[in-house]
């Protein structure tokens, strides 16, 4: 079939529960002995510390977005204490797409809940990410990556200033997703569920996807893959990754669900 959009992208939904809190998932402890050492999580605040000291001598603005990118405000962004494992997803930015001016925008619960928690309980999504029902059960997943060190980063995808879709930004490698492949240092995975019926089907995911994509590797230099595990039977899924540039690699038995391992490597981002 041809490719269409990534639907709900429930296929995308992540294994595990990620951080301190373990919330509903039954194999959210897997996470718990993965927590960085105190002296590897310092290494890394001493570097941001110095590039932040670099930025504040007159660094210009990362990425040249236009001026009507510049120029959007929606929230200002909350930083997430260890963000500095993912380059500070918060500090990403808006980026000009040809759907319109998208910025990823760091959850902040007492503002999303409700929303992220009615998307959840959409059956088309719910069949996937498995967070139906109150509030609490969206709330628990989310507050597992907020108290977390950094190495997930749930976001609002924005798009001309709606919250349209949600989104995790993760480190593929420091998750339990790195006993299932092949991992490289810095390999940063996506999750993404397109919240509203009425922007599924329409191209959507596919463009996002690829916008998204290319914000991780123009925001993370040092990493060289971006990774995603839809579910196989989100058909809809794969081919959005597929049409947004990414190759399938393999397939993979995770926890719950038979996955197909998408790669975006930065060396063909130019030719897929």
């Amino acid at each position: 079939m041809p490719p269409t959009d990534a639907s709900t992208d429930a296929g995308t939904a992540p294994f595990t529960a990620v951080g301190s809190d373990p919330g509903p998932r039954a194999d959210s402890e897997d996470t718990l002995d993965l927590r960085l050492p105190d002296e590897f999580l310092a290494l890394f605040a001493e570097k941001a510390e110095a590039e932040d000291a670099e930025a504040a001598g007159g660094a210009t603005e990362p990425g040249g977005e236009t001026g009507a990118a510049r120029d959007m405000e929606w929230p200002a962004p909350v930083t997430q204490a260890g963000d500095h494992l993912l380059d500070r997803v918060g500090d990403w930015g808006p980026t000009a797409t040809s759907v319109g001016v998208f910025h990823l925008v760091p959850v902040r619960i007492d503002r999303d809940l409700p929303l992220i928690s009615r998307w959840m309980n959409d059956p088309a999504v719910a069949a996937f990410w498995e967070l139906s029902g109150p509030d609490t059960a969206t709330e628990h997943h989310l507050r597992a990556q907020l108290a977390g060190d950094g190495r997930s980063v749930p976001c609002l995808g924005v798009l001309d200033g709606t919250p349209m879709s949600y989104w995790e930004i993760y480190r593929a490698d420091l998750d339990p997703l790195a006993r299932h492949y092949p991992s490289r240092l810095h390999d940063t995975g996506i999750h993404l569920l397109i919240g509203g019926v009425a922007n599924r089907g329409r191209g959507l995911g596919t463009t996002l996807l690829r916008a998204v994509s290319d914000l991780v590797l123009d925001r993370r230099p040092s990493c060289a893959r971006v990774i995603a595990e839809p579910d196989l039977r989100n058909t809809p899924s794969v081919s959005a990754f597929l049409s947004a540039g990414f190759r399938y690699s393999a397939e993979v038995d995770l926890p719950d669900k038979r996955a197909a391992l998408m790669v975006r490597d930065r060396a063909l981002r130019d030719l897929l």
